[in-house]
């Protein structure tokens, strides 16, 4: 993963309502976009935009079945920011001679 296509999801996923839509997926697979709206309290149009943003990143799909969409969180894009993440975290230097300390002259 880029740090462009990082940035993008984060942008994505900087939005309280989509963040939670994701949570609810990974916990609960599948749901019906009427579980979703019951369960955040938001309208119809709400829930369509945030939708769509999320469908469009590839971090969710959807199916129809009649007049109900259902969605699921697509697990690889969160892996990958996962282990973008994971891979900072991995090359972060924890001496104590890596940072600057307030008694020390930066230089």
């Amino acid at each position: 993963m880029t740090n462009q296509e990082f940035l993008t999801n984060m942008k994505v996923l900087n939005d309280e309502t989509r963040l939670n839509i994701i949570q609810m997926l990974s916990k609960n697979g599948t749901m019906c976009a009427c579980k979703i709206l019951e369960e955040l309290h938001i309208t119809q149009g709400t829930l369509s935009h945030h939708m769509k943003v999320l469908t469009t990143a590839g971090l969710v799909t959807f199916t129809r079945d009649g007049k109900y969409c259902n969605y699921t969180l697509v697990k690889e894009p969160v892996c990958e920011l996962t282990q973008f993440l994971k891979g900072i975290c991995a090359n972060v230097n924890l001496s104590e001679n890596s940072s600057c300390h307030i008694s020390k002259k930066c230089s």
